[in-house]
């Protein structure tokens, strides 16, 4: 299935305010890293509870390096990278 940019862009907003309101951070901050505690950082980034979110809204699988390159990117970037993970797993 293929969504938006706009669609991609409002649910994943929807996901990070659900987190990232479990952690303190910088409030103008939208760098996808805020829905995990800043302070102690899950070891393993991958199949924690906002990634799972992330694969099931969109039906997709994040690897290992995706989970991480989404980690250090914010709401813009991520809706790019997720179009182009969804194109790749169609």
């Amino acid at each position: 299935m293929g969504y938006s940019h706009q669609e991609i862009h409002e649910q994943l907003l929807r996901i990070y305010h659900k987190y990232r309101k479990l952690y303190k951070s910088n409030p103008d901050s939208k760098q996808l890293c805020g829905m995990w505690s800043l302070a102690n950082p899950p070891d393993i980034i991958e199949d924690t509870p906002p990634f799972q979110e992330i694969e099931k809204a969109f039906n997709i699988s994040l690897d290992e390096d995706n989970c991480l390159e989404l980690y250090d990117m914010d709401i813009e970037e991520a809706v790019v990278e997720i179009q182009d993970i969804i194109k790749q797993q169609c």
